[in-house]
């Protein structure tokens, strides 16, 4: 099950990041679904309505291009129509006038071109000649980026794509009151040794058509934060966003994209099909690449339910600024035994509306409904399993996300949860909460840096009255298993600071603490310090 907390944390992100030229955009986004007008060719420069006639050197350039025809304009007769023309897009059509009259000099035409225009394009050249260098420069710049890029390119159909990341981290020496939970510390915790964790992944974009790609992935990782205290409370408590030791290579992702409509996208296939890569989050720091450090910090726990292998999702963009993305998936589609596959495993259907009412502000709010076959929610933060005897769970579960860009430099957000949940066929219930509240600085100290604050409640145990025996507080506390919640209510404060080093390799110091661990008043706080690089390539 630990095999798909990863990919919350990492490659929910960096999928996302991978951008495609079909791809819908956010809706909190400004860009439009339209594509962009061709050129067309004009014939005068009074067709382009917002260069001022006023200048001697519109009425030389009109006369060139009325002459040689060697401007191009939208069809709406307007060269960056919003604005006036600046001496950069004048040059610009210098330029191109140039090129037209020296093709026509080289095709041994040269009588074609008048003395007087020479004259004119050299008094140009010379009024324009700071533009026309830095033009010149710019295009220099882009042909060579863009060989390189033609002689390093994986494929013309695969694109290669992924990172890396080694990450150093310990904890603080510490007592848990654990078994039973009695108000005494009982417990060492044996993970406090200095460890390093590393992960690499790849990602291979295959494209079929301009409207379809295959996404695939491929994990390794190597070192955990573990030995925790070993009951289902507290063990989540101190788990990161990076963390998934595998035996070599496994593929972590196997899906098909469609944008069967300008506005409608379709994803299915049979490997990390679920919320943390069909909803789009309204948290663009989330990531546990380059994002705040801990598994808990990276979304609502409730968008990491069921973390389904295979499934199909849609992500519909009603309008401007508002997108509705719905999932259904299985967490073990491959296997035809008995509570596995697509419709008897653990399964999970969740619908997720995201609004931008204002350009500053995000807004998600999500209902999921989760059947688990032993009674874990498998979202691997704080209380998960939420039944003693392992019994099914069928769960309903709601929250929201919100996000205020209050300056370009610092945004606002937090989220909140809820979860309902009952064993098919018996009376009671569970319920648990969680919530958080952050505070992003974007280019905090120079550009592409990011620092980061984060505090909130894992999910919690409020309430449960199920059949004695069944429920969790109380097994800890007593071995009865009787109705109740949670004696104490677990606090992670998270604290990092991102430093861009190039534009591939970030290294991110952080440190967090936490208050009452595993919901349990009489355990030592946690305290964990981290450094993690990273390489994206």
């Amino acid at each position: 099950m630990l095999a798909w907390l990863i990919i919350a944390g990492v490659n929910g992100f960096c999928q996302k990041a991978i951008a495609q030229d079909y791809s819908l955009p956010s809706s909190s986004e400004e860009s439009s679904l339209e594509a962009p007008e061709p050129m067309e060719q004009v014939t005068s420069v009074s067709q382009l309505n917002d260069v001022q006639p006023t200048d001697w050197a519109f009425q030389a350039l009109q006369s060139l291009v009325e002459r040689y025809g060697c401007i191009a304009g939208y069809p709406n007769s307007t060269y960056r129509g919003d604005r006036a023309l600046t001496r950069y897009e004048f040059a610009a059509g210098v330029n191109a006038c140039l090129d037209r009259v020296n093709e026509l000099i080289a095709t041994a035409t040269s009588d074609l071109v008048s003395r007087e225009d020479l004259a004119q394009i050299q008094k140009l050249q010379s009024e324009f000649a700071p533009e026309l260098a830095a033009l010149r420069g710019r295009v220099d710049k882009l042909e060579a980026r863009t060989a390189e890029l033609e002689a390093n390119q994986f494929s013309t159909t695969t694109k290669l794509s992924g990172f890396a990341i080694i990450g150093v981290q310990g904890r603080n020496s510490n007592r848990g009151d654990v078994s039973p939970r009695d108000g005494i510390k009982d417990t060492n915790d044996l993970g406090t040794n200095t460890n390093v964790i590393s992960l690499s992944q790849l990602y291979l974009t295959t494209q079929f058509t301009p409207r379809s790609y295959l996404f695939t992935g491929l994990l390794h990782g190597i070192g955990a934060s573990s030995p925790r205290f070993n009951n289902s409370v507290s063990r989540n408590d101190v788990l990161l966003g990076y963390e998934f030791p595998t035996d070599g290579f496994v593929i972590s992702d196997l899906h098909y994209h469609w944008l069967a409509a300008d506005n409608l996208a379709l994803m299915i296939g049979t490997e990390n099909v679920n919320m943390t890569t069909a909803f789009r989050g309204p948290n663009r720091a989330e990531s546990g690449a380059t994002g705040p450090l801990s598994l808990f910090a990276q979304r609502n726990p409730i968008l990491n339910i069921g973390f389904g292998h295979g499934g199909i999702a849609v992500d519909w963009q009603i309008a401007k600024r508002f997108s509705l993305q719905a999932l259904y998936s299985s967490y073990n589609p491959g296997n035809p035994g008995k509570g596995t596959g697509i419709f008897d495993s653990n399964t999970t259907t969740g619908v997720q509306l995201l609004i931008t009412p204002t350009d500053a502000v995000d807004l998600s709010i999500y209902y999921v409904n989760n059947y688990s076959s032993d009674g874990c929610l498998l979202s691997f933060v704080g209380d998960e399993c939420l039944t003693a005897n392992s019994a099914p769970l069928q769960t309903n579960a709601v929250g929201a996300t919100v996000t205020w860009q209050i300056s370009p430099r610092i945004t606002l957000g937090g989220w909140g949860g809820y979860t309902s949940s009952y064993i098919p066929g018996q009376t009671g219930s569970v319920e648990t909460t969680n919530y958080m509240a952050f505070v992003n600085f974007p280019d905090l100290f120079a550009k592409g840096n990011l620092g980061g604050i984060y505090v909130g409640q894992p999910p919690k145990i409020t309430s449960s009255n199920l059949r004695t025996g069944s429920n969790v507080p109380d097994t800890i506390n007593t071995g009865l298993g009787r109705a109740g919640g949670q004696p104490g209510s677990t606090l992670q404060i998270e604290a990092f600071y991102r430093f861009q080093v190039t534009d591939n390799i970030s290294i991110t110091p952080g440190i967090i603490h936490i208050l009452e661990p595993g919901h349990t008043p009489n355990s030592d706080p946690v305290t964990i310090g981290i450094l993690r690089s990273t390489f994206l390539f």
